[in-house]
């Protein structure tokens, strides 16, 4: 199976430098027992996009704030490898104090202490690994001790208002981008809300400059806590530069704080992904209502339906038809394989030319083996079913390895469970199964066989055997007439005999049975009677 993406190139690293994740934030707006960044946005936290970034550029390693929710979100993090490390913050005390308990993952250990360090907010997914690259790149060379990210907004009301240097003040000097300070949207004056300009919260920080500053911060202000942003001011106040880059795309800098801005990065983050696979050779018949995960790859000349959902890691392979409605999660399809309409399926493997569907069910640990079709209907779950084996109606699997070039009739069913326990079906090659045929496990069928319509098969079967398993026919005529006469009030017909053979050789069989019968029991009689007869005799 092949799959094709959009084609990158991996930049390196960036020597000496550290990244900082802030992610300890309760997200009371979001009124959710989850914490915040841990919300899915295309499929994945959020918080894994801005790691992912701080994975690329990071030399010194990525330290990760934790605290609301810690040991979910720990364990999110550190499953990405040991290149990130955890530090706690226990109380919520700021954005400050936040940054300043990664102070000890940069302290010796295996890394130098970082040259610089960029400072990123879990809750912005949509910031690209390209605009921060920039922003490191202004840093350098402007010389600056802090460089953020800012964006224009039209309505910046509840953002930090970036407070750039008067135009007096850079006409003498000053460079035309250089930042004062920041004030957040508290503690603004009138003047200072009238500011459209707001801070991101991405920052570039020289090395030496961070936690010496962290250490004065006053949380004097209208929120009692440590700001992040006073660092600016104090880089101001000693004389040292601070830059800033605006985005020129704002939604860049959304930093997902409710529903609404989760719905909005979710949008963003979709549009994004079908653009990718477009490029790729990928095509969307309705993109707009083709819903694919952030983690999913798809091959080129794949064709995607309206009201198709890919999630979490599914590859789609190459020359594959998805039509409406089928939902794949987290399973491997191979090349030119065809879904019909409203298939779902999980954690499975489907190989090359299978067809599937409509209205197939795969559940978790099924393989569908190469050209293998399963049909209208059918449900599978922990099944192999094998290289061109068909399964087209009415049925489930569960529990089975299925060999190849298996036909399953309609409305057959393995009887895996006994209420206690699973058991395990096994199907050799070649083996044909009538419908409504029962499989009671833990049963195997042997190579070749032919199981009987109706069979219900509790035993094994042998290579090459016919199994038929099923009650003789009891056809009793006129009975359905003489029950509506009896409902009717009526004087039903009379009862004709009843027939309970089902050829002339069986009818033959019983009436020899019958007459055998009668002249057994007459037999007895006779033995019964003689004795006393005898006595007489001897009297």
């Amino acid at each position: 199976m092949t799959h094709s993406s959009q084609d990158k190139l991996v930049p390196s690293s960036i020597p000496g430098l550290g990244v900082i994740i802030m992610a300890a934030g309760l997200g009371k707006r979001m009124k959710s027992a989850l914490a915040k960044v841990l919300h899915p946005v295309g499929g994945r936290p959020m918080v894994m996009y801005v790691l992912d970034i701080a994975c690329s550029l990071a030399e010194q390693g990525v330290a990760v704030v934790v605290g609301h929710q810690g040991a979910e979100v720990r364990k999110v993090v550190e499953a990405v490898g040991d290149q990130v490390a955890v530090a706690e913050q226990t109380k919520q005390l700021g954005t400050g104090h936040a940054v300043l308990q990664a102070r000890p993952v940069f302290s010796g250990g295996s890394h130098r202490k970082p040259s610089r360090y960029v400072i990123l907010n879990g809750d912005t997914p949509l910031l690209t690994e390209a605009t921060v690259r920039e922003l490191l790149a202004m840093h350098d060379a402007q010389g600056a001790a802090v460089t953020l990210l800012t964006a224009v907004l039209d309505d910046a009301s509840g953002y930090g208002r970036v407070i750039r240097r008067r135009r007096d003040e850079w006409l003498q000097g000053a460079a035309d981008n250089a930042v004062q300070s920041i004030v957040e949207d508290k503690d603004a004056s009138e003047a200072e809300r009238a500011v459209r300009e707001i801070n991101v919260g991405t920052y570039v920080v020289d090395g030496e400059f961070l936690f010496p500053a962290l250490d004065t911060l006053d949380p004097r202000n209208a929120q009692g806590e440590y700001y992040l942003t006073d660092i600016v001011q104090m880089a101001v106040q000693q004389g040292r530069t601070v830059s800033a880059l605006r985005l020129r795309d704002i939604d860049e800098g959304l930093g997902i704080n409710s529903r609404v801005q989760l719905a909005e990065a979710e949008g963003v983050i979709r549009r994004r992904i079908q653009e990718r696979w477009l490029e790729a050779g990928v095509t969307m018949r309705d993109p707009a209502s083709t819903w694919i995960d952030a983690e999913v790859t798809i091959g080129r000349d794949t064709v995607l339906y309206p009201n198709v959902t890919l999630e979490g890691r599914t590859a789609i392979g190459e020359s594959v038809v998805v039509h409406s409605g089928a939902r794949i999660t987290d399973c491997a399809i191979g090349d030119r394989v065809e879904i019909l309409d409203h298939c779902i399926l999980r954690e499975s493997q489907v190989e090359e030319d299978c067809h599937l569907g409509p209205f197939v069910h795969l559940r978790p640990g099924v393989i569908a083996r190469r050209k293998a079709k399963v049909g209208n209907f059918v449900e599978m779950k922990k099944t192999e079913l094998g290289e061109g084996s068909k399964a087209n109606h009415l049925s489930y699997l569960g529990d089975a390895t299925i060999g190849s070039g298996v036909n399953i009739g309609a409305g057959t069913i393995t009887c895996n469970y006994d209420g206690y326990k699973k058991f395990h079906t096994v199907v050799g090659d070649g083996v044909f199964i009538g419908s409504d045929v029962q499989l009671v496990a833990p049963v195997t069928v042997g190579q070749g066989s032919i199981i009987a319509a109706g069979a219900t098969v509790t035993q094994d079967v042998p290579k090459d055997a016919l199994v038929i398993a099923r009650v003789p026919q009891v056809t009793r005529e006129g009975w359905a007439a003489r029950r509506r006469a009896l409902q009717s009030g009526q004087v039903p017909p009379p009862a004709p005999e009843v027939k309970a053979a089902t050829s002339a050789k069986t009818v033959t069989r019983a009436k020899i049975s019958t007459r055998a019968k009668a002249s057994t029991s007459a037999k007895r009689a006779v033995k019964k009677k003689q004795p006393a007869v005898q006595r007489s005799k001897r009297r």
